[in-house]
């Protein structure tokens, strides 16, 4: 797509791909342009030649740098583009990427990983963000995640929590989001995720994901293109 407005989207690892970010936001008029960090390609200090950013997710810890020394950078690249006022979605570990970087903690869930399809719960301010109103109140998403943010930012906005009284959506800034769901995938790319203690439970979600996928990614799209509106000013 030879366009205009486009997004850098950060990708940690080859698991977790863009998936269907990249033509939903296409189909609201944004480019795509990934950088494969664990490749080797080097992530910038700022957004110079994109209009907004999306980091992915990936197995590893938000601060997980001695192992993975792009981390240190990707979280310095959201924090200027959520204080430039640009757009940003981090999605899982970008959500703990952006959480990280801009002054809140993330810790291992207390309450144990949360592998499994479950409702998006809303908060009141979630009911009336720019990103997240859009959503039907019967919303259900993908959890996949080890982590979760135990604090938010400072001036940050709790959007959703999670049934198990996490965080679920924050707003970060004006134009910035994190999502500790993934909205990005479909069935194949879960399949191919490392199995958790209770495979067994996994496979029964995965299976469900499969049967509801077409409903599914009706309401994720409507969420990943509302970001895209977002980025090109509609």
């Amino acid at each position: 797509m030879a366009s205009q407005v486009r997004v850098l989207v950060i990708q940690h690892e080859d698991d977790c791909p863009v998936g269907m970010i990249e033509p939903w936001l296409e189909e609201a008029g944004v480019g795509v342009d990934i950088l494969r960090a664990h490749d080797g390609q080097a992530v910038p200090a700022t957004l110079t030649e994109h209009d907004g950013l999306v980091v992915l997710g990936g197995e590893m810890g938000a601060q997980d740098d001695a192992q993975h020394h792009w981390l240190a950078p990707t979280r310095a690249l959201i924090a200027s583009t959520v204080a430039a006022g640009l757009p940003f979605l981090g999605v899982c570990l970008g959500h703990q990427l952006g959480a990280v970087a801009l002054g809140g903690a993330v810790r291992r869930n207390p309450r144990g990983p949360l592998h499994r399809l479950a409702p998006l719960r809303l908060t009141d301010e979630g009911r009336t963000d720019p990103l997240t109103a859009h959503t039907s109140a019967d919303t259900t998403v993908l959890h996949w995640n080890n982590d979760v943010v135990v604090e938010l930012p400072p001036g940050a906005t709790l959007l959703a929590e999670a049934p198990d009284g996490s965080v679920q959506a924050a707003r970060f800034g004006p134009r910035g989001w994190g999502v500790q769901f993934h909205p990005e995938v479909d069935p194949d790319i879960v399949a191919g995720w490392s199995p958790g203690a209770d495979r067994d439970a996994e496979l029964v979600q995965i299976e469900e994901f499969r049967r509801r996928e077409t409903e599914l990614h009706r309401a994720w799209a409507r969420l990943v293109r509302r970001f895209g509106r977002v980025v090109t000013g509609g």
